[in-house]
């Protein structure tokens, strides 16, 4: 993917992905550090200026998360790209994994503040969907889609659900330069989001009345 990814227990992490420590969650803690490092994936390298533009910020403000990304090893110059008046940033990895519980508890305020951060960029990319929603092909338009179900399940089986989730998205294609020559005519980005909420403030099976009961597991949508 090109955004950062919070998961439970799963796959393997690829080789171009970090695995976020202490420090890499700390510096991630800004919704502005986790939108730069998104970009520069989704994009390529780029400047602050230009970054500044995308996100609607002043190139100063651009200028000062870079380096503090480049200080936590996301992100690095651009050598061939960058000359005296222009500094180019590129992203070091293509993936962000975030699945220490013991990590998330030890910095819970970091880790809370990355979440909402990915959280809110997800909610970002749905509106502009919507927004464009009407403008866009008809072929796309009937492919999107926002369904939700809800499952009564253990911890196990959800962890069980996330990894059968991830082996069929990983049978598609994934967005990376490597891939992007080679895919067949018509293809685009397409952004699949997953997330598995547990509803724990719902009351238990045994405490709702029985009409009640009988309507469990209607599609909510």
């Amino acid at each position: 993917m090109t955004d950062p990814n919070v998961r439970p227990d799963g796959p393997d992490v690829d080789e171009d992905a970090v695995v976020l420590d202490a420090k890499g969650l700390r510096a991630l803690a800004h919704p502005v550090r986790v939108q730069l490092v998104g970009l520069l994936r989704k994009y390529g390298p780029s400047t602050a200026t230009r970054l500044a533009e995308r996100l609607g910020v002043n190139s100063g403000t651009a200028s000062y998360h870079l380096r503090q990304l480049g200080a936590a090893g996301f992100v690095e110059e651009d050598a061939e790209r960058g000359n005296a008046r222009e500094r180019w940033w590129r992203s070091v990895h293509r993936t962000t994994w975030f699945n220490d519980p013991e990590l998330a508890e030890r910095e819970p305020e970091a880790a809370l503040a990355y979440q909402q951060s990915v959280a809110a960029i997800y909610t970002l990319r749905t509106q502009q969907t919507l927004n464009g929603l009407q403008t866009m092909p008809s072929a796309w338009r009937n492919t999107f889609d926002m369904s939700d179900w809800a499952l009564r399940l253990t911890p196990e089986e959800a962890a069980a659900l996330y990894r059968e989730l991830t082996e069929v998205i990983a049978r598609y294609r994934r967005d990376v330069p490597e891939t992007a020559a080679s895919a067949p005519e018509g293809a685009e980005r397409v952004a699949v989001i997953t997330q598995i909420l547990p509803d724990l403030d719902a009351p238990a099976a045994s405490s709702l009345p029985s009409d009640a009961l009988e309507e469990e597991g209607s599609p909510t949508s």
